[in-house]
């Protein structure tokens, strides 16, 4: 799934970046793969929005913006935050908002 989330890029995009939106992602929340799909969107979204390949080479094309937002009806954002915390991942919180984000120390 990185790969192909890494794919969107120029080919599809046109160079201008994506935004995936997850509606009802409540339905998400108590699925035991919850952390893990947060975690493969945040490594899509890293390889997506970065200029060099997992190898540090440059790649032929720019860094394109990749971005995910999850759509609740009920949104508690401590939970989010609680249920997306992983040791790979920095997780913040704010007003209205949970925002996750590759750890650089565990992946670069």
């Amino acid at each position: 799934m990185v790969d192909c989330l890494d794919d969107l890029c120029e080919e599809v995009t046109g160079g201008s970046g994506t935004v995936g939106v997850i509606q009802e992602a409540d339905r998400l929340l108590d699925a035991d793969y919850f952390p893990l799909f947060v975690s493969v969107l945040c490594q899509g979204a890293d390889r997506a929005n970065s200029s060099v390949d997992l190898d540090g080479f440059p790649l032929d094309r720019p860094a394109i913006s990749e971005h995910f937002v999850f759509e609740f009806r009920e949104f508690d954002p401590g939970r989010v935050a609680r249920l997306v915390e992983q040791p790979d991942l920095i997780v913040s919180q704010g007003d209205g908002f949970v925002a996750a984000s590759l750890d650089p120390a565990e992946w670069h």
